[in-house]
């Protein structure tokens, strides 16, 4: 299933949310026809919480259905309100949600992480993590989005980058923008493998490819 949606005005859904193939994490501010919207849409449980006191839990967090990968910032009483196996990520590059891209199957990560963050990432995630760009832009979890049916990127992404990304993930990779053509794919949309919730700027064209990428047929 796939949904265009705004939270409290803005279109920048995958900023508020993180979601696997059963768990929805969204902001404790996302309005509850909001949550029933997304969690219908993703067919996921969802949970309201912060992570590191922030709303921006879809910066804050990398999930999938092996662990939930967050900030170094987060509190306890976060992770017994996410339930599940939390890994607080021991790295100066805390945003784990911009910096780190996976699915099921594999993680593409952002090149600043050392041997033992990429050691600890694969170890919390349960699959291989590899570095890598998207489009040159180092915060892929930013740029692009991965389920276990397809991965969506920055249209300027070279064939390179994204031999990688299907290499390292397992699934087609295909190109696109939402919000009325932001780049910042993976800020503009939540998805797992049953369906994805887009900013409201999306235009039928952008809502097409998104359709097609991530398999929604």
């Amino acid at each position: 299933m796939l949904r265009r949606l705004e939270v409290n005005g803005n279109p920048f859904i995958g900023v508020f949310c993180a979601a696997n193939e059963d768990l929805l994490l969204l902001d404790r501010a996302v309005p509850k026809p909001a949550v029933r919207s997304i969690a219908e849409a993703l067919e996921a449980t969802p949970v309201q919480t912060n992570i590191a006191h922030s709303a921006v839990i879809g910066s804050l967090v990398a999930m999938n259905s092996n662990g939930i990968l967050t900030s170094p910032f987060v509190e306890e009483d976060e992770v017994e309100a996410v339930g599940g196996p939390v890994y607080p990520l021991p790295h100066r590059l805390s945003a784990v949600g911009n910096n780190v891209l996976c699915n099921d199957r594999g993680a593409v990560v952002h090149p600043g992480y050392d041997d033992d963050a990429l050691a600890f990432i694969s170890d919390a995630l349960g699959v291989p993590a590899v570095r890598g760009t998207v489009a040159g832009v180092r915060t892929v979890g930013a740029v692009a989005v991965a389920t276990n049916k397809g991965v969506l990127c920055h249209p300027h992404a070279r064939p390179a980058e994204m031999e990688v990304l299907e290499k390292a993930l397992g699934v087609p990779v295909a190109i696109t923008t939402a919000n009325y053509g932001s780049p910042l794919v993976g800020a503009c949309m939540v998805a797992n493998s049953k369906g994805a919730v887009v900013g409201s700027k999306t235009t039928p064209i952008e809502l097409g490819r998104i359709e097609e990428g991530l398999g929604y047929f």
